[in-house]
């Protein structure tokens, strides 16, 4: 017997003293909560719109490394270079200035850089088509693609996944539908094979198979996911990476608060909100990323601020787009913001109307001044 107990392993060691521990402190396990599957709900054959709250995740699931992962996840933003966030100027720095920038912003060669994003985001492989649900899709229909894309902002939120990997989940949808009719029953498995990929792509420890099918409410098993999950691969030929609203996003956050010396965090959080609101929107799938962001960041600093000019040169001359190049977009993305469009798909609304990040879901521009606003713009240019 004392033989066999030496032989144990590390791990059940471990496993024996925190069974031991909660035992001690009385800690109830996490019950399990009820999942349904995502096709079973009626707003999926009637397009009906209503938001997936029953959808839920296996608390088992949340491992008790997360926070460790997040830790780590910390450490890696410190230490990687973040080439969305990187300063495109182009005149020369004085040493003092190199030293109290970043020395991992890349300000040699950061044009450069955001030329090759600007580059990469209008690449045809790269570029979902607008209107794939009228040609390409038999059963798809644009309220089902927000309810898939509403349900997986939820499995983000309770996996803490970082907003590029849902960013990029979005893309890769957006990108397979565009050229594979998929049937109605097989929605839910893209959505989970393609945050599978889109972790593994981004996160320092991604959630694996299980977990995504746990999230599904087991509505397919581990080896339906990898299926989707290979031949998703192979439609993009294993090129995951790609420019998102994200990546441009960061960027032009930075230069629109590079004047004060604290960041608006009101503004940053409001910005993220809005350019997570046009990827419940398919009429959005026509704009390119960067000029979501720039129009995410134009009506943000519009609500915070209305009294002051939400668009000035140095923003014109950091995103590329003046202010009546953005109109169309900035529209679009106001009517989200008034929840005139998908307003039963709570999910984002939910997550920002948290003290987390400062409720800004609960903040509304004055409708009016916008309209005037761009008006103004348009009398100016004739």
């Amino acid at each position: 017997m004392a033989e066999k107990e030496n032989t144990r392993s590390p791990l059940t060691h471990v496993a024996i003293k925190r069974t031991s521990a909660m035992e001690a402190s009385n800690v109830q396990p996490p019950t399990k909560k009820k999942r349904v599957p995502l096709s079973d709900l009626p707003n999926l054959s009637n397009a009906v719109a209503s938001r997936i709250s029953t959808v839920q995740l296996n608390p088992k699931k949340i491992r008790p490394e997360k926070k460790e992962q997040d830790s780590k996840r910390e450490e890696r933003s410190c230490k990687e270079i973040d080439v969305s966030c990187v300063s495109v100027s182009t005149h020369d720095t004085t040493d003092e200035e190199n030293k109290v920038e970043d020395l991992q912003m890349a300000v040699p060669y950061g044009s450069d850089i955001y030329r090759y994003l600007r580059s990469m985001e209008v690449e045809p492989k790269r570029r979902p088509l607008p209107n794939y649900v009228e040609t390409t899709q038999l059963s798809l229909t644009a309220h089902m693609r927000g309810v898939l894309i509403d349900w997986l902002v939820e499995v983000a939120e309770n996996y803490k996944l970082v907003s590029d990997t849902l960013y990029l989940t979005a893309s890769y949808i957006d990108r397979y539908l565009s050229l594979n009719a998929i049937k109605l029953e097989n929605l839910q498995l893209l959505g989970a094979a393609s945050m599978l990929i889109a972790s593994k792509y981004e996160e320092i420890s991604p959630p694996d198979v299980d977990d995504f099918c746990g999230a599904t409410a087991n509505t397919y098993n581990k080896q339906e996911v990898v299926e989707m999950e290979c031949d998703l691969l192979r439609f993009l030929k294993y090129e995951m990476g790609s420019p998102t609203i994200s990546t441009f996003l960061r960027r032009f956050l930075k230069d629109s608060q590079e004047d004060s010396k604290r960041e608006n965090l009101a503004l940053k959080f409001l910005a993220y909100y809005l350019a997570e609101l046009s990827l419940m929107d398919y009429g959005c799938i026509k704009y390119l990323p960067s000029v979501v962001a720039a129009s995410a960041i134009l009506l943000a600093r519009f609500t915070v601020d209305p009294t002051s000019h939400p668009w000035n040169k140095k923003l014109e001359t950091s995103t590329g787009y003046k202010a009546s190049e953005l109109k169309e977009c900035v529209y679009a993305l106001h009517e989200l913001q008034l929840n005139k469009r998908y307003s039963s798909l709570g999910a984002i609304r939910d997550k920002y109307k948290q003290h987390t990040f400062k409720c800004v879901s609960t903040l509304l521009p004055q409708e009016e001044m916008l309209y005037s606003f761009f008006d103004e713009l348009e009398e100016e240019s004739v």
